[in-house]
């Protein structure tokens, strides 16, 4: 089994789901869906314990990913996520609805390393490239 894991921002959270649950559908195992701590964080009773254990979880998710998606916008969190995919030769892809990664202005330098695949535009276009990654049939099963 392929495993995944999707790194991004609490604001960004049904699109994570979205991108989860239809690669789930696919067959594919979900290395860490940290989106179910979303109500404790809205409750406000996270602890600095239970930070750690989430953050333990995440850096071993990224860890044992075949692919690393990170969504932009995202936060601090999937920065730190970025990089440990970086280091760990993990396949990355980077995915922004619309072009705002290439303006040198706002941009991290990290987003052009050659490493990093970048796909722009629609959630179903990123779905369609991760199957490509996922996939050891070189047609795309996303699409069947």
């Amino acid at each position: 089994m392929k495993r995944f894991y999707v790194a991004s921002s609490f604001r960004n959270i049904v699109n994570v789901r979205y991108v989860a649950q239809t690669l789930e559908s696919k067959g594919y195992v979900n290395a860490y869906d940290w989106t179910r701590n979303a109500s404790a964080r809205d409750a406000g009773t996270v602890t600095l314990d239970h930070l750690c254990d989430i953050g333990q979880r995440e850096r071993d998710a990224v860890m044992g990913a075949d692919v690393v998606v990170i969504l932009l916008p995202g936060g601090k969190g999937t920065h730190v996520e970025l990089g440990i995919a970086l280091a760990q030769g993990r396949r990355t892809i980077l995915h922004s609805a619309d072009e705002d990664i290439n303006n040198p202005e706002t941009t991290s330098t990290f987003y052009h390393l050659p490493e990093v695949e970048k796909c722009h535009g629609t959630l179903d276009d990123l779905l369609a490239m991760i199957a490509t990654c996922l996939s050891p049939r070189s047609d795309s099963i996303l699409s069947h």
